[in-house]
This record gives structure tokens, sequence and C-alpha cells, in this order.
């Protein structure tokens, strides 16, 4: 069905759909699912928790014999180099085909990673940061657009013109991230350069995702323009739900929560308005909660109902 696709031939799955390696979110319920149902899913380590990754990691291979794969976010592994050295040998000892890095240089594991036998492939949100990393040897980039959840830098460019700009800089395969939650986005992305999609707010919005009921039905719930981008210090934003929280601690008149109180308070207690959770501005375009196979199965009938529907404009005669 995607004969020649460079992501499904390093990934090995059925479709060139990526989950996002979601910090909490994306463990061993729902990497399982995604990867059972011919996706991608890819375990989070930022944890920096060696027996958490594991035990995880354990229990995917026991659900499944479905491929998958680990995310390196590189900043967050970082600080005690005997630690950080005995998680990557621990990940090489599991016979991981395939890798992702994020957040920092992957020069300081792709040498390593690839002479292993692994693919890498690095996520970025930048122009600059693709270039570099194809420079450094990765087998494939995660293109990041600003409309992506989660921390972001201020200056960065939405996936429209980001894909556009990358493929024209750089020859290996693209995973597009942002805004995509169906088969027209994953068509859109690859019309404009990409050979597959990760996508994160949709996971999150699953019935296999093990965040509280409440935090899924807010982003059924959110509109398109339902999003907010707070301030992170010392550099950065946020993208989340618009909330009570949210607003307040924008305005000034609400102290910031520690990062560990939306794990217990939303991820958790589902106390949404209270905390903020991290969403894409694809939240728009979620209108009810699906299982995970219903998700793919849907993202890859919309894809070729997309593709097919373009290809019916080229009528008799059109110029080659």
């Amino acid at each position: 069905m995607f004969e020649g696709n460079r992501v499904v031939a390093h990934t090995r799955s059925r479709f060139p759909i990526i989950q996002a390696p979601m910090t909490w979110i994306a463990r061993s319920q729902l990497v399982s699912a995604v990867s059972a149902a011919g996706g991608f899913g890819l375990l989070e380590s930022s944890a920096r928790d060696l027996t958490v990754t594991t035990r995880e990691f354990t229990a995917i291979r026991e659900n499944t014999t479905a491929p998958f794969g680990v995310n390196l976010p590189v900043r967050f592994l970082q600080g005690d180099p005997a630690e950080e050295a005995r998680i990557i040998d621990w990940l090489l000892g599991q016979g991981v085909h395939f890798v992702t890095t994020s957040a920092g240089d992957p020069g300081r594991y792709v040498q390593k990673l690839k002479d292993a036998g692994v693919i890498v492939y690095h996520a970025t949100a930048t122009l600059h940061g693709a270039r570099k990393a194809v420079n450094v040897g990765v087998d494939g980039l995660i293109v990041e657009g600003a409309e992506s959840a989660g921390v972001r830098n201020p200056d960065e460019i939405h996936s429209f013109a980001l894909l556009q700009a990358v493929r024209e800089a750089v020859d290996v395969p693209i995973v597009a991230a942002g805004g995509i939650v169906d088969g027209r986005g994953m068509a859109a992305a690859f019309a404009l350069g990409a050979e597959g999609v990760a996508m994160g707010t949709r996971f999150v919005a699953s019935v296999e995702s093990p965040v509280h009921d409440n935090y899924k039905a807010a982003i059924v719930e959110t509109p398109i323009n339902g999003t907010f981008l707070m301030d992170s210090p010392p550099r950065a934003r946020a993208r989340g739900l618009r909330t009570q929280y949210a607003l307040a601690v924008a305005a000034g008149t609400r102290e910031r929560l520690p990062p560990m109180a939306t794990l217990d308070g939303l991820y958790v207690g589902g106390d949404v308005q209270n905390t903020f959770g991290m969403a894409g501005e694809s939240a728009g375009l979620i209108h009810g909660l699906k299982t995970v196979q219903a998700i793919i199965d849907d993202t890859v009938h919309g894809f070729w109902r997309e593709i097919d529907r373009l290809a019916a404009l080229r009528g008799p005669g059109s110029p080659g």
C-alpha cells in the first residue's frame, strides 16, 4: 500500500504514521496499541529512570510483536555521564532498530547508534536544525511545525512553510508533525514533501491513552482557537489548552505550578481548568474520542480518498 515509502522501510510498520513520544503518556498502553494497529509507537524516555523505561519496554514487548521505537530527549538525559551511558548501552542491548532523538544535538548519540545498526530520526522545528542533523548523519527527520503542542521556541515556523523549506534543503525522509489528525492532513503533508506523519494530540484523545477522561474530553471540545501559547521561562513558550489557569498565569494573577502538578492534577486527577494541558492547534480538528485502531484506519482511508480526489482533477489532455 505504501510501496517505496522510506519511512515504512525504516520503521518496519504497515503505515507511515508515528505516535509522538509524549512524556508519561507515550508508555506501554498507548505505544502497544499504536504499533499493533499498524502505526509506529514511540516509547518516551524523558524520565531518566531506567527502571521505568525497562518496565514499559518489557510491557510493550509482552503486548505486541509489532515494531516500535524509543525516543531519546538529549537535553533531559544529560547531566550524569555514567547514567547517560547506561541508558544508551541498555537501549542497544534490547535490539531496538529505530530511535528518535529530540531536544538537543543528535550528534551526541547518532554515530554510536548507527554503528549498532539503528535507524536514527531527529525531531526539529527549524530549518537550521534539520540541516545540522543531516550533516551529523541522521537517517531521517521529524519536522515539527509551530502549531504542535508542548514547549516551543518563540520564533518557530508553522508546518506549511517549514515542510517546504526543509524538503528543498535535504534529501532524507521527512515525517511531518503539527496540525495533523486525519487523512486530509496526512495528504497535505505528503504534498509538501513528507513521507510520513507524527500525531500527538490526536492520540492523547484516544481510548487507549492513559490520561484522565476529562483531559480527553477537553481536547474533543476545544474549538479551533482553543489553544494558547504561554510563556515558559526563560526563553520558550508552551502550547496547550486555553484554561482558566493558563489565562491567569499569563495575566500575572496566578503563580505558575511546578511541572509535576500537571501530571498529578490533570493526567491522573482530571482537573482541566486548574492546570495547563498540552494540546496542539489540531485539537480543534478532533471531534470525538476514538480507539487507536479507528484513528489509524480512518487516517489511512482518508489519505487515499484525498489522493484519489486530487488525481481525478487531472483530466484527459492535462499537461504532464
